[in-house]
């Protein structure tokens, strides 16, 4: 799943990708970017 890395300024590939849901029950995906070790979210179904 590509999400977009706000200090690359690009969308890639989730690293060590795994699902959560947020506070206010919607679900979510959460990792890290293989670039810059930022981390990386993005929102709906994974």
């Amino acid at each position: 799943m590509q999400a977009y890395c706000v200090k690359c300024r690009s969308k890639k590939e989730i690293k060590n990708a795994r699902a959560i849901t947020m506070k206010n029950k919607k679900p979510a995906t959460q990792g890290v970017c293989p670039t810059c070790g930022t981390k990386m979210f993005r929102i709906g179904k994974s």
